[in-house]
């Protein structure tokens, strides 16, 4: 999944490309991709693009006073910027590919989606805030104002472990489960303790964790084209993604958790006192 690092370069790299040219045609061809219909997507063509923005995983393409293009990749979703698009409009079918919005005097993109799940979302708004998803957004953890104090305020009530803490985005925006596990990681904490259990000290480790996480694979990312970041995105991660191999700060064998429908990887040396935390999925296999 595309997170705030990789989003964050997409919008750089898409407002080099997009920002003063028009928009002559935006085509959806699966049926699930668009999530609005007031306006039309049709109320895009024309218009030139002013301005590309990041909201925590939400791409917003602006057209000046016109309406906003927001996009979400969710899971398994993709853009792939084309020099040169087809003539011939795309034929909705089996395939990959969801939207495309080409450019006039030629170039565009393609937003695609793997599987069949089915979670890519594209919305034609005419105010950011009225993307459901955009409206309940915490604060962005690149932010000025997202200070320790900002950050230990957000935890202090929480009840619940820090590894759902971090990948909600109505507590901070962006952040899924590659660089939640990164984060915990880096500020050696167990992906199960209890946010609101944590020190004053505890609670620094994990902001000073997290903004350097973040920023060092923002400045990974940044610069690279779109079809760079999937492969950038894995060359950087320590331990998400990473089971059986050995940690790059301690040696240990990276672990793994496994839920209904994901997982997360950790490092017993670094993170739990040496502990194996309790696979669920494992554990009933083997009853």
């Amino acid at each position: 999944m595309p997170e705030l690092p990789e989003v964050e370069a997409l919008a750089g790299f898409l407002a080099g490309r997009l920002v003063g040219r028009t928009v002559e045609r935006v085509l959806p061809v699966a049926v699930s991709v668009l999530k609005t219909y007031d306006p039309p997507l049709t109320a895009l063509e024309g218009r030139e693009v002013s301005g590309v923005r990041r909201y925590g995983k939400f791409l917003d393409l602006a057209t000046g006073d016109g309406p906003h293009l927001v996009l979400h990749l969710a899971r398994a979703g993709w853009l792939r910027w084309q020099e040169s698009l087809p003539e011939a409009p795309p034929r909705p079918g089996k395939g990959p590919l969801a939207l495309r919005v080409r450019l006039t005097g030629g170039g565009g993109f393609d937003v695609t989606e793997a599987g069949t799940q089915k979670r890519l979302a594209a919305y034609c708004v005419r105010d950011v805030a009225e993307v459901p998803g955009v409206a309940r957004l915490g604060p962005d953890p690149l932010a000025p104002d997202f200070t320790l104090d900002a950050f230990a305020g957000l935890l202090r009530d929480e009840r619940r472990q820090l590894k759902g803490v971090l990948r909600d985005q109505s507590v901070v925006a962006g952040i899924g489960n590659a660089y939640s596990d990164e984060i915990l990681h880096a500020a050696r904490m167990s992906p199960f303790k209890l946010a609101a259990s944590l020190t004053e000290d505890e609670t620094a480790a994990l902001y000073g964790a997290l903004r350097t996480v973040l920023h060092e694979a923002v400045e990974r990312a940044r610069g690279h084209a779109a079809d760079e970041l999937k492969a950038e995105k894995k060359s950087g991660l320590r331990v998400h993604g990473r089971t059986g191999q050995p940690c790059p700060v301690c040696g240990d064998t990276v672990r793994e958790v496994s839920f209904s429908d994901s997982s997360l990887q950790y490092c017993p040396t670094c993170q739990t006192g040496g502990k194996p935390l309790a696979d669920r999925r494992l554990s009933r296999l083997l009853k």
